[in-house]
């Protein structure tokens, strides 16, 4: 699953991976960074497509399908299966017509030994920004606004992640970016191929502190290695 990650990086480097890699050139000044323990609940850096061109923005973290009668009595869906994307019907429309990818450099993962949970911090081994796929919904609330919300995709974890969880978010390639992103593709089963486990030979991961455990922890210490 993926229930913490982290955009660790400066405000430069943000602007020039979205420049770099998505033609976006505005960047909202209302995004604090660096982050290094984003929670459920947050909103976060995200990238759509309006049909036109590329768009970043903010996402609540915790997906409210768009039929939610009330927001408030709704379980937020932080993660969503690959494998269940074109059946279940809170995300089927989004998976047709919804798609997004939320920006990060590392994400955390809790490994259980015995009745304890040590947290781990993994990234890519060239250090770089990447995106995890993600769907994203419209919420309208009684009062006119709207909610509007995202979820990260997860999909059976590679063998390097495996000893730590059985599932892991889904990393994207170039090539897949450009594809999630096009809102003119429908194709369920390709877009299907691409939620994929990340090439194994690309990621690294270390143990590191516990006191990432409290979302309210926010410091660089989070994504240095424990002390053995």
């Amino acid at each position: 699953m993926c229930g913490r990650f982290t955009v660790s990086v400066d405000i430069e480097e943000v602007e020039q991976f979205l420049k770099e890699n998505f033609d976006i050139n505005d960047l909202p000044n209302d995004f604090i960074i660096p982050r290094y323990n984003i929670a459920p609940g947050q909103d976060i850096i995200s990238i759509i497509n309006d049909g036109g061109k590329n768009r970043v923005g903010s996402l609540n973290w915790g997906f409210v399908p768009h039929f939610t009668k009330n927001e408030k009595q709704t379980f937020k869906i932080i993660n969503a299966k690959s494998e269940t994307l074109a059946t279940k019907p809170s995300f089927k429309d989004s998976f047709i017509n919804k798609r997004c990818l939320i920006i990060a450099d590392g994400f955390y993962e809790w490994k259980k030994v015995n009745k304890k949970k040590i947290p781990f911090y993994i990234k890519l081994k060239n250090k770089k920004m990447f995106t995890f796929a993600g769907l994203w919904s419209s919420y309208k609330r009684d009062d006119g606004s709207k909610h509007y919300s995202c979820t990260i995709i997860t999909t059976k974890a590679n063998d390097l992640f495996q000893p730590i969880h059985e599932r892991m978010p889904v990393i994207m390639t170039k090539v897949a970016e450009r594809i999630w992103l096009n809102p003119n593709i429908k194709d369920i089963k390709m877009l299907s191929t691409l939620l994929n486990p990340f090439p194994i030979e690309k990621m690294d991961y270390y143990q590191v502190s516990e006191i990432v455990n409290n979302s309210r922890n926010e410091t660089p210490q989070c994504i240095e290695k424990a002390l053995k």
